[in-house]
């Protein structure tokens, strides 16, 4: 059964949406016309505990904020999952949660728990074949359920791109809905990327990170549906707060 987010590409040749962390900057994503969001696991890390993406959020943590963001706009959010918090049985209780939730959506990714940035140096993944077990039992859970599944994958970091492109193919082949092999390093493995990933793929654009960020008709003429912007929002903002807070600090000193 299309989801909200099937139709919606249905209509566009490449997608661009954010990242967004709490309810103000999911609204102000609607607001200018965004028509998808995605709720960084990264940035609720960094305002909600104060932490980098280390693995540290938990479950609970996570829906708890998505539940407050789904329910403050009309637009569908895809959710950070990391890797489903544990087992194909807690994948299953992760995906029947952010449904119950609102989402639209979720990531699921193979990293080896406690994940981290993808970004980041250091990753390992789990064996493929439970990796799918994990994509499976979301596709099961979902059912015919208003909830697009984005099966992620880090194995370019941890193996190679050729282990990246096999598990998105066996991830797509067991329902999940679109696919997302993340940090390639250069513009031959997003070409790569681009043309053998089962569609639609996600892009993933980090500002100073290892993939070099292009634009929508870059992407999309490399082969990408799905272009993120996961971090642009909460940089902007850390740097605006940074801004306007030495800024007061000094108005305070010159008034002593």
């Amino acid at each position: 059964m299309p989801t909200r987010i099937h139709q919606i590409l249905s209509n566009e040749d490449s997608l661009v949406f954010p990242g967004v962390y709490d309810t103000l900057s999911a609204k102000m994503a609607q607001h200018v016309g965004f028509q998808l969001a995605f709720v960084s696991g990264y940035a609720v890390s960094a305002t909600f505990i104060g932490e980098p993406d280390f693995g540290l959020l938990t479950q609970s943590e996570i829906i708890d904020r998505a539940r407050r963001i789904c329910s403050s706009v009309s637009t569908p959010i895809i959710v950070d999952a990391d890797t489903g918090y544990g087992s194909p049985l807690n994948v299953t209780r992760t995906v029947r949660e952010l449904i119950d939730a609102g989402a639209a959506g979720c990531f699921l990714e193979d990293q080896q728990w406690p994940k981290r940035c993808g970004h980041m140096r250091g990753k390992s993944i789990i064996p493929r074949s439970e990796y799918i077990a994990k994509i499976q039992a979301a596709v099961d859970t979902k059912g015919d359920a208003d909830f697009f599944i984005v099966a992620r994958t880090d194995a370019i970091a941890a193996a190679d791109v050729n282990e990246a492109v096999a598990r998105a193919e066996a991830a797509k082949k067991a329902g999940a809905d679109a696919t997302f092999i993340e940090a390639p390093r250069s513009l031959e493995e997003l070409a790569t990327i681009g043309q053998r990933a089962p569609k639609p793929t996600v892009a993933n654009m980090i500002e100073q990170g290892r993939t070099p960020v292009l634009s929508r008709e870059q992407l999309a003429g490399l082969g990408f549906q799905l272009i993120l912007y996961p971090l642009t929002g909460l940089y902007a903002s850390a740097k605006a707060l940074e801004t306007v807070y030495e800024h007061l600090h000094l108005v305070q000193d010159n008034c002593r």
